[in-house]
């Protein structure tokens, strides 16, 4: 505790004890920019799945985090306070969506794909196509009708000229195999 002594028009006034805090250590908004932007970037495509939609959250967080920095009690629980941000503003983009799908019926623009994903899409569906040919003909063809034609059980079917029952099975059966070839099944 110091001792102050207040004065007052060229007069003393007193001596008077005053607590004397240290002064609030301020958080480097431009430092946790610099080290957490990337990842901070990263949480949010995760949740909101747009690139774009990321950084605009991940900027609205660091304004607000700006905005707030005098405030915290605490500077190293920043990036926690960034990270909260994100997850939260993520969710109102989430939330934005979806009521704009519900009530507007407004499709979202389509994100541009990476230079490589369509690269990575061709191997995929190579790998996928070749697959499916190594499955028993009417697998194939039931699982080709049935997917990349979009007919529905009765159509494969009456295109077949099997029983529906049979359709059922040879999707069923052809479905398991590519699980287990692809490893998407347990």
């Amino acid at each position: 505790m110091a001792t102050l002594v207040a004065v007052h028009a060229g007069r003393d006034v007193g001596a008077h004890e005053v607590e004397v805090t240290a002064p609030a250590v301020l958080v480097d908004v431009p430092a946790l920019y610099q080290s957490h932007w990337r990842a901070m970037v990263r949480l949010a495509v995760l949740l909101v799945d747009d690139v774009a939609s990321a950084e605009d959250v991940v900027q609205d967080a660091f304004i607000a985090l700006h905005r707030r920095a005098s405030a915290l009690r605490d500077p190293d629980a920043a990036a926690a306070y960034l990270r909260a941000s994100v997850v939260n503003l993520s969710r109102s983009v989430i939330r934005r969506r979806q009521v704009a799908r519900k009530h507007l019926k407004v499709a979202e623009p389509e994100a541009t794909p990476g230079a490589d994903e369509y690269a990575l899409l061709r191997a995929e569906h190579r790998q996928t196509l070749d697959a499916v040919h190594s499955l028993p003909r009417r697998q194939q063809e039931v699982l080709i009708l049935r997917y990349w034609s979009g007919l529905s059980e009765r159509e494969i079917a009456e295109t077949l000229g099997i029983s529906a029952g049979s359709v059922k099975s040879a999707a069923s059966r052809g479905i398991a195999t590519l699980q287990r070839q692809l490893g998407g099944g347990s």
